[in-house]
């Protein structure tokens, strides 16, 4: 039994409110006999706790309270300790309560601080078993001596008492499961249900629940923020030790923290040079390891598949972080190619003046892109993003997202409109996807007043906005298709995928790389489904099938369908160029002009501005007009069978230089096939080759650096040599054409 002066002895509380809210001593529990605890129970369980029950260690009385409490309908707590290890007696006695014994504690306010205002589930259960030390020859044990199992609220049922904080664990096994589930991307809903599936039990039966999953990933990113940066960097020089066209680029605040970084992949270097004249950036989201925005660039290449251009994470999201953003893809071309003087040699002045310029502007950070600006850009409601655009390329055509609108509806108008708010979504596409501005207009006055939104701001607000988002005033802009809502769907879902990673800031880097390399395998294989499929002719005029040589599969679906309906359509001699209508119309149609000589066609439906595809009414001209081929100016680049080929090739190892011999003479085979079409172009080729010829002859030999160079010379000799002829070829059109010879062409 304990002395007289045991309640002298040091008193240590679990929890410091229970030293206010609940009181467990000799003067208020006192030992009950057997006989009496278990008359005061009113349980059949044969693992009742009992008066002078023993246990080796208070560990072991714990866990048995604990299995005891959970097959009675509630959980338990460590109240308080009297006495402590290493002073005097020790450690000699250990209460136990229910989980509800206690009250609220009482918060002191702090103005600066937010409260969490969690409802507290104590109600003062005395409730406890008490465990006292017992030394006996020598060898001490743990007795009990107190009991009480009386509770002032109702216990639970078995289905329900597992959902207690005290039952609910994961074991190191478990958590190594969720840590790699949590690399992967995968969201904690489809990581319960794998564990389920893994386990073989009933989906909810998991020994925790996906707060608790929350909570341990959310503990994980809870380190230091400085910490993560250093972790973070540290990733990014090892990618770029592994892949050296790997490019990051940072900067640090005043006092030596991460302030913005930024970093792209090969692939998505790569794919920008083509793709990269329409973009979206989406900063909607954030990343919560470091709470920080993130900036994500996509695009949508020739197959229509988007496409990953580069990540950021910033600060803050003001003017000065988006600027820096921004020259993501914005420098002039002077920073590759003007310091280079006429005879390939670095010019030293020129290049210190651009190392100045990007020392000034983030380093080398600003040649991601190698100052190559798109000519659009989709971004959210941002007015510092808006300001920093229009600083940073004043030249690029900024508009609205539209996907980045319409989820916002249901919180604007579904309250508003009720039942008719699915009526209003169907009329705004509607107004939306007009071509003319007037009907837009016109049209919107009308939705106003039918749906009596004279007074609602967001209506107003997006009036006022209207020529950053409505197509109608955006159609004179290229967009590559991204204004669509099956397009808009794909980018969201591909940006999703890697924002679903649960994992470590340092770790995201190298998720989001995952995520570009499934997208790319996907793109990879619906590139080849598309090419494998066999192209069906519908009009058999011979600009189908010269398209449908030309073009991607997706890009001759959208052109094909622009011919089918050009047969529909009649075209009529209007002023300097045509009026072209649907037959079954009287008035109204679009004013195509056509200057045949100079190869130039255009329609004020501007949809080859907007999509990059001639429209029916152009198609109907050309037909009307004999021409059986499209101009090659309107058949763009970006919507070819590009072949990324012959870049593989330039970034490939060693071990391909036979395959890049056999790319060499593959070149040279095409550059005399073109050359011997004329004079013209047999002279220009012979000339451009003998000075790339006589400069090679000056080089050494073997050094496989050398070759990779040259042959970069060749691709690049190549491609002036053909763009220099289309000049020549074009120029003897136009002479034939005034000659009245066009059977010559």
């Amino acid at each position: 039994m304990m002395s007289d002066d045991a309640g002298q002895m040091l008193m240590v509380y679990d929890d410091p409110s229970d030293q206010r809210s609940l009181s467990l001593d000799d003067t208020s529990s006192t030992e009950e006999s057997p006989d009496e605890t278990r008359l005061s129970l009113e349980s059949t369980n044969d693992v009742v706790p009992y008066i002078g029950q023993r246990f080796p260690t208070h560990d072991a009385a714990y866990e048995y309270y604990s299995e005891f409490a959970k097959s009675c309908g509630f959980s338990i707590r460590r109240h308080r300790t009297e006495g402590k290890d290493g002073v005097g007696k020790g450690l000699t006695r250990r209460y136990f309560v229910c989980h509800r014994a206690g009250n609220t504690p009482i918060k002191a306010s702090n103005e600066n601080k937010p409260q969490r205002n969690r409802k507290s589930s104590r109600c003062g259960c005395q409730a406890y078993m008490r465990i006292s030390k017992v030394t006996e020859l020598g060898a001490p044990e743990w007795r009990v001596t107190g009991f009480a199992n009386n509770h002032n609220h109702e216990l639970l049922e078995p289905n329900q008492v597992r959902f207690l904080p005290a039952y609910r664990t994961i074991s190191e096994t478990d958590k190594s499961r969720i840590l790699m589930f949590a690399k992967t991307g995968i969201s904690v809903q489809q990581m319960m249900r794998l564990m389920e599936l893994e386990k073989c039990v009933e989906p909810g039966y998991l020994p925790f629940t996906e707060k608790d999953v929350r909570n341990l990933l959310q503990s994980i990113r809870k380190l230091d923020p400085e910490d993560e940066s250093v972790d973070l960097l540290r990733m990014c020089r090892n990618i770029k030790e592994k892949d050296p066209n790997f490019r990051y680029e940072y900067t640090l605040d005043s006092n030596n923290r991460l302030e913005n970084i930024a970093w792209s992949y090969a692939s998505s270097i790569q794919a920008y040079e083509i793709f990269g004249d329409a973009v979206v950036f989406d900063t909607t989201h954030r990343l919560t390891a470091l709470d920080m925005p993130l900036g994500i660039w996509v695009g949508v290449n020739n197959y229509g598949v988007p496409c990953f251009f580069g990540c950021t994470l910033l600060r803050e999201e003001n003017l000065r972080s988006f600027s820096w953003a921004l020259k993501l893809v914005f420098i002039i071309f002077a920073v590759r190619m003007g310091s280079l003087n006429g005879h390939g040699a670095f010019d030293s002045y020129n290049c210190n003046c651009t190392q100045m310029y990007m020392h000034r502007h983030a380093r080398a950070f600003l040649a991601f892109m190698d100052g190559k600006a798109p000519q659009t850009i989709l971004t959210d409601q941002n007015m510092c993003l808006k300001e920093a655009i229009a600083m940073e390329m004043p030249v690029t055509k900024h508009a609205l997202c539209i996907w980045m609108i319409v989820v916002k509806f249901p919180s604007w108008f579904n309250a508003v409109l009720g039942e008719r708010y699915n009526e209003w979504k169907a009329e705004f596409y509607r107004l939306y996807n007009l071509e003319s501005i007037e009907d837009f207009e016109m049209g919107w006055r009308d939705m106003v007043n039918s749906f009596g939104l004279h007074t609602n701001r967001h209506i107003a607000n997006l009036f006022a906005l209207r020529m950053q988002w409505a197509l109608p005033y955006l159609r004179s802009n290229f967009f590559a298709g991204m204004t669509t809502t099956g397009h808009s769907k794909a980018i969201n879902a591909f940006i999703q995928r890697f924002l679903g990673a649960q994992t470590r800031l340092a770790h995201f880097v190298e998720q989001v790389a995952v995520a570009v390399d499934f997208k790319d395998q996907a793109a990879e294989q619906q590139t080849m489904q598309q090419n494998l499929q066999n192209i069906c002719l519908k009009t058999g005029a011979p600009m189908e099938s010269h398209a449908a040589s030309v073009l991607t599969p997706f890009a001759f679906s959208k052109l094909q369908e622009q011919l089918v309906l050009a047969a529909h359509y009649a075209s009529f001699p209007f002023e300097d160029g045509f009026l072209v209508r649907h037959h079954t119309k009287l008035e109204g149609g679009r004013k195509v002009y056509w200057a045949p000589q100079e190869g130039i066609i255009s329609c004020s439906c501007h949809q080859f501005e907007f999509s990059g595809i001639l429209c029916r009414h152009t198609l109907r001209v050309l037909s009307t007009g004999n021409c059986f081929q499209i101009p090659e100016r309107y058949l763009p680049l970006r919507w070819r069978k590009i072949s990324t080929h012959s870049v593989k090739l330039l970034q490939s190892s060693p071990s391909d230089h036979a395959e890049r011999i056999q790319f060499l003479q593959s070149m040279v085979s095409s550059l005399i096939a073109e050359s011997v079409k004329s004079k013209e172009r047999l002279d220009l080729a012979t000339e451009q080759v003998s000075y790339l010829l006589s400069r090679i002859r000056q080089q050494p030999v073997s050094t496989q650096a050398i070759v990779v160079h040259f042959i970069n010379q060749v691709q690049a000799t190549y491609s002036v040599v053909c763009c220099a002829l289309k000049q020549v070829e074009d120029r003897i059109e136009a002479v034939l054409s005034k000659s009245q010879y066009a059977s010559l062409q």
